[in-house]
């Protein structure tokens, strides 16, 4: 086991992620959300974890793991058209995965998702969450709509999944 990591996340607060992402900048997201969800059929989460479970800790997970899991638990896969995404943030790690279902997986690149996770990752190294979760929100939504706009599907857009970010 990595003792530094350990550190970062038995002493990461949980207040300090609730104060990067309040109620505020939680409203701000949530509409950022239904905006580009309503550009396309895709479905978008947002999950922000401080730091991981001791038992996971212990065993090692890593970041995609625990996004994998977290993906499984708010059921992003559940979408219709399977392509829910989810954008998963642990805080400790400054780490941001994105674990994308089935249909959209097929659909856009693995360098793509990445790059998205590089932008989220760059505004909250600068200590802009707010901004970061927006722009990786308008990024995905802008590579969704690509792939499944809304003009392109026969039925009217609904919102399968909550658009509230998850404070885990």
């Amino acid at each position: 086991m990595d003792i530094t990591r350990f550190l970062k996340h038995v002493f990461m607060p949980p207040a300090l992620t609730r104060r990067r992402f309040s109620s505020e900048s939680t409203e701000v997201i949530v509409k950022a959300i239904a905006s580009a969800e309503q550009r396309s059929s895709g479905e978008i989460r947002l999950a922000v974890e401080t730091a991981l479970p001791l038992r996971d800790l212990w065993s090692g997970k890593s970041p995609i793991d625990r996004a994998a899991e977290v993906f499984a638990q708010l059921r992003v896969w559940d979408t219709e058209l399977r392509n829910g995404v989810l954008i998963y943030v642990l805080m400790a790690d400054r780490d941001v995965e994105i674990v994308a279902d089935r249909g959209a997986a097929a659909r856009i690149s693995l360098a793509e998702w990445e790059s998205v996770c590089r932008l989220i990752e760059g505004h909250f190294k600068a200590g802009r969450f707010k901004e970061g979760a927006v722009a990786g929100v308008d990024e995905v939504g802008r590579l969704l709509e690509r792939e499944f706009s809304a003009r392109d599907v026969a039925r009217p857009d609904r919102d399968e999944l909550p658009n509230q970010p998850t404070l885990l």
